[in-house]
């Protein structure tokens, strides 16, 4: 469920990676796209989590069920799915008191609240470039450090990793085709959902899996979205500049 979570969540670096692309290549998108990068990655982390919790709580109720006196406890306790509302409320609040996803809505709300203009052309767009050669040092580090913890997982993590990019990052494009035909949504545009939609969060997810999920193991999420998702995502970019570039004309 974790590693479902990191690919249904967003990379900040990845979407960097393809706005500077599109940039160095002239092609236009929507200023609003990069604001759905907080949206779609508390979505994608909550649910994980969620459903995560609910199955665990299943389980344990499936459990004592089977156990002598079991089910006259759970009628007493109010049998399973008692308190799910109460989880899932104690879930959304330990998720945004978390440092990362914190750190999102601080910058949604200065974004919508303040006027960031001259921040951004004074100290963000200067430092950029920069700071995103830095981050994908780090990440590739840290992917090439994870691969030799895939061989103690299961084979189909390393498949997953591989397509799921690719598979998620078509599902995107399609999306992005009927917005255009129905729209005056741009290609550049276009390209950013599939890169958005072929990421896995690879900066606020795991800290804040690893914080929710403890009996998850990090090899297996961390390992296949760091390590293999993230590299291909980036990699695949060019290929959906192309493919806007066939059906649209960017």
């Amino acid at each position: 469920m974790a590693t479902a979570g990191l690919f249904g969540a967003v990379s900040a670096s990845t979407l960097a990676a393809g706005m500077a692309m599109l940039d160095e290549e002239g092609i236009a998108y929507e200023g609003f796209i990069g604001a759905l990068y907080p949206f779609m990655d508390i979505a994608a982390l909550v649910t994980a989590i969620v459903l995560a919790r609910l199955s665990a709580e299943r389980k344990a109720a499936v459990q004592m069920a089977g156990q002598p006196g079991g089910v006259a406890a759970l009628a007493v306790g109010g049998g399973y799915g008692n308190g799910k509302a109460q989880m899932v409320r104690g879930i959304l609040v330990d998720t945004f008191r978390s440092a990362a996803i914190s750190a999102l809505m601080l910058g949604l709300a200065l974004g919508i609240l303040a006027r960031p203009d001259s921040v951004y052309e004074n100290f963000y767009d200067i430092l950029f470039r920069g700071l995103l050669s830095i981050l994908m040092l780090i990440m590739g580090m840290e992917a090439w450090s994870r691969l030799s913890e895939l061989r103690r997982v299961a084979h189909a993590y390393v498949a997953y990793g591989l397509l799921a990019p690719l598979a998620h990052g078509a599902l995107g494009f399609a999306a992005g085709l009927i917005v255009h035909q129905m729209t005056e949504f741009s290609g550049g545009g276009v390209v950013l959902l599939a890169v958005m939609a072929a990421s896995s969060s690879d900066i606020s997810g795991p800290p804040t899996l690893r914080g929710a999920l403890p009996e998850a193991n990090p090899s297996s999420y961390v390992g296949t979205s760091t390590g293999l998702g993230t590299p291909v995502a980036i990699l695949s970019i060019p290929l959906w500049i192309a493919l806007a570039d066939m059906f649209i004309g960017v």
